[in-house]
């Protein structure tokens, strides 16, 4: 839109027709600059598809504008074919030669316009996450970053550049002498309200489609914090107006693939931060938006690429001066995607953990007790599975597939005592659960009988507790017995 808007070779007086720009001074900005915009969005896989990209864009860049390079002198010449030989050599793996590509073609922009250059570039961090990713960082870094760096700060022919991302300009070692840049994260005010949709810009927008900005629409787009401004998700927003049906678009775009790779760097902290977010929907952490994740590893910085790729938004800022903030989950779509998560998190199949809560939904006790026992055989040791507790944390995080129907309640005072776990389902006409853990060890072997002893022990202590005193319809009681991953299972309706 940036570039539509500024390009001098373009007339976009009929694309911006009737909207409020036209109505404001800015309109003598119209197509008055010549622009460049890059996006580096498909810049992804191996070191080979990662450069080949970037050199296909500039090689497009520089066909779009062959008429500025047909009156070089010897020297400009020089330097146009050692950026062509590189460029021609887009699939040999190497990004030597395109360090002045860009810094190049806005001096000949310069020259032939006589006027300053736009530059925008969309995901700009796109190729060195995926090069941090798949382990190949510092074979790309030192290219790329000359080539930002010389277009961005060394070149006398900038107007104005703006580059987009999901992560953060790095302060060391990318950009580390790049420090003219204006930085907005999602924590700050400025431009807050133009990074999506406001809620009157939803109103508006769904009540010219003859649909209602109701709370069902509200808890699936809405709830993120950008500076002090709620806003709702845009893509989601317009693929809801044009079908009228509330889906996780977001989900169906999304590549949760850096967030699964940065969470193998999780502690003991993040586990318990990422259980509580499970459990409540948001927790209290330290993070760190000031540096990016693919130049310091830290779970404050992986709790960071949550916020700024749109998983969490801040609730709360508590301390900025010390990072302290209230995440999160934004909205009902974003909670089905932290199902996935949660099947990665546990390194468990998707369909092995749909399977397992369809069946609870459907109160098919047998098949529920069959995917519970397989699961438990196919898991790697979860916490060594050594002792109650580990199950009980175990089935919390699966219960991340359940949070859009049910209230997640887990080690709560309730009745006459503290409850393992409840999904209190959210329609009083469907059935709520009650969980109770009991765990008999690993180090003797153990009947099945008694295990079933015990598991009808676990029932008997939900019922004389009274844990579903605050639950109205039918409630389902279920003791889970274990012993290492042998399991029994007693189901009782109340």
């Amino acid at each position: 839109m940036m570039a539509e808007f500024f390009d001098i070779t373009k007339d976009s007086k009929e694309l911006f027709k009737d909207t409020k720009i036209m109505t404001t001074a800015y309109v003598s900005e119209m197509n008055q600059y010549p622009t460049i915009f890059l996006s580096f969005a498909n810049a992804k896989g191996n070191k080979i598809n990662i450069i080949s990209s970037i050199k296909q864009n500039l090689i497009k860049l520089y066909q779009l504008n062959k008429h500025l390079f047909q009156d070089l002198d010897e020297f400009d010449m020089i330097i146009y074919k050692g950026i062509m030989e590189s460029l021609a050599q887009y699939n040999n793996g190497s990004a030597n030669g395109i360090e002045n590509a860009l810094s190049f073609l806005m001096e000949r922009m310069e020259r032939y316009y006589h006027k300053k250059v736009m530059v925008f570039i969309d995901e700009y961090d796109t190729p060195f996450i995926e090069a941090h990713v798949n382990g190949f960082y510092n074979e790309i870094r030192e290219n790329l970053s000359s080539m930002l760096h010389a277009a961005l700060k060394s070149s006398d022919s900038l107007q104005y550049a703006m580059l987009t991302g999901v992560q953060r300009v790095a302060k060391e070692n990318l950009f580390s002498d790049l420090n003219n840049l204006v930085v907005c994260t999602v924590a700050d005010k400025e431009y807050s309200q133009y990074f999506g949709f406001t809620e009157l810009e939803v109103k508006e927008l769904l009540e010219y489609y003859d649909l209602e900005l109701n709370d069902k629409v509200k808890m699936m787009y809405n709830g993120y914090h950008f500076g002090n401004t709620q806003i709702y998700n845009p893509w989601s927003v317009l693929n809801y107006a044009a079908t009228g049906e509330e889906s996780p678009y977001w989900l169906y775009t999304s590549s949760n693939k850096m967030i699964k790779e940065a969470m193998k760097i999780r502690n003991q902290s993040f586990d318990r931060d990422f259980e509580k977010l499970v459990q409540t929907g948001c927790m209290e952490t330290t993070m760190y938006l000031e540096t990016s994740f693919f130049e310091i590893s830290e779970i404050e910085n992986l709790w960071g690429l949550f916020v700024n790729a749109g998983y969490l938004t801040i609730e709360k800022t508590v301390d900025r001066q010390n990072n302290l903030y209230v995440l999160r989950i934004p909205n009902q779509e974003v909670r089905q995607e932290f199902r996935n998560l949660t099947a990665y998190y546990l390194n468990i199949e998707e369909n092995n953990l749909n399977g397992l809560f369809n069946a609870l939904r459907l109160e098919k006790k047998e098949d529920f007790k069959d995917r519970y026992q397989n699961m438990l055989l196919i898991l790697p040791s979860y916490h060594d599975l050594k002792d109650e507790n580990s199950y009980h944390v175990l089935f919390l995080g699966m219960c991340a597939w359940m949070s859009y129907d049910y209230k997640i309640i887990s080690n709560r005072e309730v009745g006459k005592g503290r409850c393992d776990i409840i999904l209190q389902s959210k329609d009083e006409n469907k059935t709520s659960f009650v969980f109770e853990f009991k765990y008999i060890g690993t180090d003797n072997e153990t009947s099945q009988e008694r295990l079933q002893t015990v598991a009808k022990q676990a029932v008997e202590q939900i019922r004389d507790r009274q844990y579903d005193i605050e639950i109205k319809g039918k409630v389902v009681y279920i003791g889970l017995a274990h012993h290492g991953k042998d399991v029994a299972i007693e189901w009782q309706e109340k």
